[in-house]
């Protein structure tokens, strides 16, 4: 008798992303009470950094937003300090990878303005920026850094220009852009880099996908496809693929994939629902996930994305009552690794006032450091200064590892104005929300210690005045709850310092019987 065996195989893929879930952050770690806009723009409203969180919020007589401490949760008071410099409603912000201190904002009154933010955070109503860009005629409805040169800035608006510039120059106010790139013929949408900066996608009004040369702006290639209207792009990473989300002929919400070097047809199209919202798409090149949100949507859908057929693979959704009308992104050096989080995002829920946090986590038994699924990823220093990225160089971000206890970078690029030069990276990259003791502590450390971080005889010399106020001057608490509150945060930290402690001694204990473990055994082993 012969047992003939099966030909066929279910088709199960294996992936370390499978389970990932969704995680929504407790009500005493969201913020509540924000005043967060009600424009009508298919933009985020929101940019994080491991620092601060800024939100565009509602405002009477001109445009503002909220720069609020990460750790500064809890109910936001209503008279909050803001940034507002504009004359017309902010209608996009964007934090500088390279310099947690500097935002852009764009508005309605046709300028960019790039903003410096003091390293304990805005105390005072800020109305004077670093630097202010006037070069559109209408109103500018994005900003984009360049991944990898320091101080470029991408900005577009409703004249259907996109211009290019240089923030390295001593005027406070730039009327020349160094490039203005002029192809589209109605309001760009969206815009996306790849990995080093070298090529600019974008999605515009006229149903066109144009990818180009980002310092030239020379168009290399577009796409107009008649069974796909995008509005959003993405550059996915270095896989040589474009992703768009739009909507089908027949409307329904839509995601397409593009081969970068053809894009005459899509690779793949995939409907999604017959919802009416903007689907924001995000990616992350280090676990190749991808992230789509639907604007007043409450659920986030997330793909596993490769380089071979089908390409996309859904992995499953995290579903909520509460829709989003934006979403922030945490940097990647900004998440907790120690819980196997590998994306962040802050939902900003219109209705009731609330950004609530919210953490995507692989489920791992081990609360040790997990190497495969936190790759060395792109950090916070240049790759290149603005001068040798004009010149015509292209260099990939410079890596930095995720593991505790590896050099981090220092996150506060120097700028030829900016107060917080001096601030040890390590002790804030650790807690944020401490800007304004970490600040003070910085300020009456010894000379010494100063030396020990590099300073010069320059840096030692100045007084830091930022927004007409001494920083080392720390707003004292107003009322008994304030001094209260204050006093829980600080025996709080004292906890979690302990706890950090403790846990080192447990680790060092460990590591020395290891030693001794090893010295024993090494004679028998030589025998």
């Amino acid at each position: 008798m012969t047992v003939s065996k099966m030909t066929w195989r279910p088709q199960y893929r294996s992936s370390k992303f499978r389970h990932v879930f969704g995680k929504a952050a407790t009500k005493e770690s969201c913020y509540d009470g924000v005043p967060i806009t009600r424009s009508v723009q298919d933009n985020n409203f929101c940019s994080v950094n491991p620092r601060f969180l800024a939100v565009i919020t509602e405002c009477a007589g001109g445009g503002a937003f909220l720069v609020l401490s990460v750790h500064h949760t809890g109910k936001v008071d209503p008279h909050q300090p803001r940034v507002s410099g504009h004359r017309g409603n902010v209608l996009d912000i964007k934090w500088n990878p390279f310099n947690d201190y500097c935002i852009a904002s764009c508005s309605e009154d046709t300028t960019v303005k790039v903003w410096d933010i003091p390293p304990h955070g805005v105390l005072k109503n800020l109305t004077v920026p670093w630097k202010d860009l006037q070069g559109h005629s209408r109103r500018v409805g994005l900003v984009e850094w360049h991944p990898t040169a320091k101080n470029i800035l991408f900005s577009t608006a409703y004249d259907y220009k996109v211009m290019i510039w240089n923030l390295d120059c001593p005027e406070q106010v730039i009327k020349n852009p160094v490039r203005t790139i002029s192809h589209h013929t109605d309001v760009v949408l969206s815009m996306s880099f790849s990995t080093d900066g070298s090529l600019l996608a974008t999605t515009c009004k006229d149903r066109r996908v144009r990818l180009m040369e980002s310092r030239s702006g020379n168009l290399l290639r577009e796409a107009n496809s008649k069974t796909h209207k995008a509005s959003k792009v993405l550059i996915l990473g270095n896989m040589k693929m474009l992703l768009t989300s739009g909507t089908s002929r027949w409307n329904d919400r839509q995601i397409a994939l593009w081969d970068q070097d053809d894009l005459s047809v899509p690779l793949l199209e995939d409907n999604l629902d017959g919802s009416s919202g903007v689907i924001f798409p995000f990616y992350d090149p280090d676990t190749h996930m991808l992230y789509l949100a639907g604007k007043g949507d409450g659920n986030i859908r997330y793909y596993e994305i490769s380089s071979e057929k089908p390409y996309i693979h859904f992995l499953t959704e995290y579903r909520s009552h509460l829709p989003q009308k934006g979403m922030g992104v945490m940097p990647k050096r900004g998440l907790d690794v120690s819980s196997c989080e590998v994306f962040r995002f802050y939902k900003l829920v219109t209705i009731k006032g609330l950004i609530e946090p919210l953490s995507m986590i692989v489920p791992r038994r081990s609360e040790s450091y997990q190497e495969d699924i936190y790759p060395m990823t792109a950090g916070n220093k240049p790759a290149l200064s603005s001068e040798e990225w004009l010149s015509g160089i292209d260099k990939g971000p410079v890596l930095m590892s995720l593991k505790p206890g590896s050099q981090v970078a220092e996150s506060y690029s120097e700028l030829s104005k900016g107060p917080g030069n001096s601030l040890d990276s390590r002790r804030s990259q650790n807690r944020p929300g401490m800007l304004q003791l970490a600040y003070i502590q910085d300020q009456l450390g010894t000379k010494d210690r100063k030396e020990g971080n590099g300073l010069t005889e320059g840096d030692k010399s100045w007084m830091p005045v930022s927004n007409g106020e001494d920083l080392t001057l720390c707003s004292p608490p107003r009322t008994e709850n304030e001094l209260l509150l204050k006093f829980h945060k600080q025996q709080e930290e004292i906890r979690r310092l302990r706890e950090l402690l403790n846990q080192r001694d447990v680790h060092i204990t460990q590591l020395e019987l290891e030693i001794k473990n090893i010295k024993n055994t090494q004679p028998k082993s030589s025998l």
